[in-house]
């Protein structure tokens, strides 16, 4: 009797342990994104991969809106009943929750040594002490074109300014397509794909860039007004009705045949490739003269963070290890193409547009977008400014030194630099 008992008591002892070992180990992490244009790719692709090697942690990817996700993650977060996994913007908006305490710093996350030092930038503290969130991916802005219009036309994708505007000329001249695509009614396509896009090879990349920081270089010297004036070339060349063609015209207008060239960031590879009948091909932004050294917009998009208050800290912990691998890399980049890791993995794409975008990183330098680390922090807000004033140099209203003069006075309103 007394041995049974004690079977009885052991077996419902153990049985206990089981379901406790069961229970501990049924995690499901839910992970915060804007990117709600990729909710099927992560339930296709990215979850199931995940998941096999990962038994007992289940993922939900819940999404908002893009344009709503930094307030929502906000209140989400101040509420205390955010996801455990958050989908981190580069650069201020992430800070502040770093800041807050909202973030845990990742500086111990196994793999986290597969990211180089410019690539953790936008997701660490000034100094670079703590870095708070894993680097995922980047975006690169260049130039796609319609291979049917440029064989029809006996055109070649353009190296030098002069060859590019040569090769606009000549698909004016023909008159049956806009030879530039791009609108000026939603603003941030004339920064993002015009100014930030060729201006780098004017300011030479990122140091450019950080003179503007050190405030060793101001918006009105010669290289920033010059990528202006660029800009503001294209006019000529644009659609008829540009000023009133917002984002998705520009996208329409493309797909459906009727431009040859698309000022582009790389993110636009999947929805082209799904829209468009006709082949593609990509250049970077044309140099001075061949043989100039190039540079081109490489800007850091998402990373991801762990929710300091989740309850589940350990298997956080394994999925940002695996967003650090190269299984996740290669698989990340592929799955959405023109999203190009920010590891030192190397990554072999399959698609051959993206591959073409890539390639440009081996032999030009890098920048992120000038306004985005620090220069953007205080009010009035100076990317904004940006988006403003290349709309107004697109449209011909105001002149590139005057778009120049403008951001500066814009940044002078609030920002001192370091030691000034």
């Amino acid at each position: 009797m007394t041995i049974t008992i004690s079977r009885v008591l052991m077996t419902g002892a153990a049985l206990a342990i089981l379901a406790g070992t069961a229970q501990a180990a049924d995690v499901t992490l839910t992970i915060e994104s804007w990117r709600n244009d990729d909710l099927k790719i992560w339930q296709d692709k990215i979850i199931p991969a995940f998941e096999s090697t990962h038994p007992g942690i289940k993922l939900n990817f819940a999404p908002s809106a893009p344009t709503e996700y930094n307030a929502a993650l906000n209140a989400k977060m101040e509420g205390g009943v955010a996801g455990d996994i958050v989908a981190c913007r580069a650069f201020d908006a992430s800070l502040a929750l770093f800041q807050k305490g909202h973030l845990a710093a990742v500086n111990d996350v196994k793999g986290i040594e597969n990211f180089t030092d410019a690539a953790k930038t936008a997701w660490s503290t000034d100094d670079g002490k703590s870095t708070y969130c894993v680097p995922v991916g980047s975006v690169i802005a260049g130039f796609i074109y319609n291979k049917q219009i440029f064989d029809e036309l006996g055109l070649t994708p353009p190296k030098t300014r002069a060859e590019f505007f040569a090769l606009l000329d000549k698909i004016k001249a023909k008159g049956e397509v806009a030879p530039l695509d791009i609108g000026t009614a939603d603003q941030w396509e004339a920064a993002t794909m015009g100014f930030q896009n060729i201006g780098p090879n004017h300011w030479k990349g990122d140091p450019g860039r950080k003179a503007l920081i050190a405030g060793t270089a101001k918006f009105t010297d010669a290289p920033y007004v010059a990528a202006w004036a660029e800009l503001a070339q294209w006019k000529p060349y644009l659609p008829d009705g540009y000023e009133a063609q917002s984002y998705p015209d520009s996208q329409n207008l493309f797909t459906l045949g009727r431009a040859a060239i698309y000022p582009a960031g790389s993110w636009e590879i999947p929805l082209f490739e799904a829209q468009a009948d006709f082949p593609m091909g990509a250049f970077p932004p044309p140099v001075e003269k061949e043989g100039d050294g190039c540079f081109i917009s490489n800007h850091t998009d998402i990373g991801f963070g762990m929710n300091a208050k989740t309850k589940h800290p350990e298997a956080a912990r394994a999925f940002l290890e695996w967003v650090a691998s190269a299984e996740f890399a290669t698989l990340y980049t592929n799955a959405l193409p023109g999203f190009f890791t920010l590891s030192t993995h190397k990554v072999e794409l399959k698609d051959a547009l993206a591959a073409e975008f890539q390639g440009w990183k081996d032999k030009c330098g890098g920048n992120i977008r000038l306004a985005h680390q620090i220069l953007s922090r205080g009010k009035p807000n100076v990317d904004q400014a940006i988006w403003n004033v290349s709309a107004q140099v697109l449209n011909g209203s105001m002149t590139a030194e005057q778009a120049a003069a403008k951001v500066q006075e814009t940044l002078d309103a609030w920002y001192k630099p370091p030691g000034k």
